[in-house]
């Protein structure tokens, strides 16, 4: 069974950074998940998908209004997946969750009914 756990969540000023970790437990290299990804859920709106990231290939996936601001990236060795979000806005602010799918192919269609494994969310609040 997949467990993902996020950490790295916390405050942060306009226009700063900040790195979110997703520890991933329950599988070895050769039974990981074909594709992992970052979404993210502010109050009153519905989750919605950020980054993704193909697990073999490594190929990456972004929504536009995170690209050439966020940078997702796994290491497979530590079966850690990472979002860096540099240059933040405040309307970055949000729950954000990792998760995890095995099967089919990754890319930005993804949403939530497409991931079965989910962490327990980390906050990320942009302060101006």
């Amino acid at each position: 069974q997949v467990r993902l756990v996020e950490s790295g969540g916390g405050s942060v000023q306009a226009g700063g950074s900040l790195r979110l970790s997703c520890a991933a437990f329950g599988y070895t290299r050769i039974s990981r998940p074909q594709c992992m990804g970052w979404f993210r859920q502010a109050p009153g709106n519905e989750r919605e998908g950020v980054a993704h990231i193909t697990t073999v290939s490594g190929t990456t996936y972004y929504t536009d209004s995170v690209k050439g601001r966020f940078t997702i990236s796994l290491d497979n060795a530590e079966n850690t997946l990472y979002l860096q979000m540099d240059s933040v806005k405040s309307e970055d602010t949000a729950m954000y969750y990792c998760a995890a799918r095995y099967g089919g192919a990754c890319g930005l269609w993804l949403g939530n009914t497409d991931y079965k494994y989910w962490g327990q969310g980390t906050q990320v609040t942009v302060t101006s």
